[in-house]
């Protein structure tokens, strides 16, 4: 499942708060843009990203290193994008 967590890209605080829960990438993409709409800011001052995770989650939970990725497996990666972010 696709999820948006936040992250400050601090390495002292591994886990990473689920904001929303998605089945698509195309809705995660969606609520993303909305989330940054609302903040009034661009995509990478939102602290916000999105992750594929095998885990089942939900929108409160926290995941950590090893409990997702950037891509799911066999996810085509657009051009530009070929190193994921990891934690």
């Amino acid at each position: 499942m696709y999820a948006l967590i936040y992250d400050e890209h601090n390495l002292e605080t591994p886990q990473k708060k689920v904001i929303s829960v998605h089945e698509t990438r195309e809705d995660a993409e969606k609520s993303l843009e909305k989330r940054k709409e609302e903040l009034g800011r661009k995509v990478w001052e939102c602290n916000t990203r999105i992750i594929w995770s095998e885990k089942e989650i939900s929108s409160g939970d926290s995941v950590g290193p090893g409990e997702y990725d950037t891509w799911r497996p066999g996810e085509e990666i657009p051009e530009g994008e070929t190193h994921g972010d990891s934690d």
